[in-house]
């Protein structure tokens, strides 16, 4: 597993003191504001001085960074979060860790494809599952279809819905 996962995207500069617009790659932009610390694909660590949620995007305040012309040379840039710093519930995954997961049926056997994207619908997730001819199929991340997962196998199973794949 990944130690570093993308959190969110510099996309401008906010205002006359150098923070900066993050564009949320997170369910919640929120989840940005919690970090003291976050991370260049580097690896280097990136210090937050302040953070807030401003309409749906996360304004940050990199130490350091104290300028509008300081800040638009970081226009582009990926901000990583440290897996370490986050505890998940049970049953909670990282998307990240749920794309490339082989799918199988858990009575069958029958082997579906790969995770290749998760959605969000606002009720639930839906997981998009990639076969080896490229064709797709979508099931709901709900607990009557999803069975089993195991990270460490990079498998899921479940059991379709009747008619889910029709």
């Amino acid at each position: 597993m990944k130690k570093y996962l993308e959190i969110g995207k510099i996309v401008s500069v906010f205002g006359v003191k150098g923070e900066l617009k993050v564009e949320p790659w997170c369910d919640d932009p929120a989840l940005i504001c919690e970090f003291d610390t976050l991370y260049y694909k580097s690896g280097t660590p990136v210090l937050i001085e302040r953070s807030r949620v401003h309409k749906g995007q996360a304004l940050i305040k990199i130490k350091g960074v104290d300028s509008p012309e300081e800040g638009v040379k970081l226009r582009g840039r990926v901000l990583y979060m440290d897996r370490d710093d986050v505890t998940l519930d049970d049953g909670v995954y990282f998307w990240q860790d749920l794309i490339g997961l082989s799918v199988s049926d858990s009575k069958t056997g029958e082997e579906y494809g790969k995770i290749s994207d998760v959605m969000q619908t606002g009720a639930n997730d839906v997981y998009e599952i990639t076969d080896s001819n490229g064709d797709k199929k979508y099931i709901p991340a709900i607990p009557d279809v999803i069975d089993r997962i195991d990270l460490e196998a990079g498998s899921m199973t479940i059991t379709p819905l009747e008619g889910l794949f029709d």
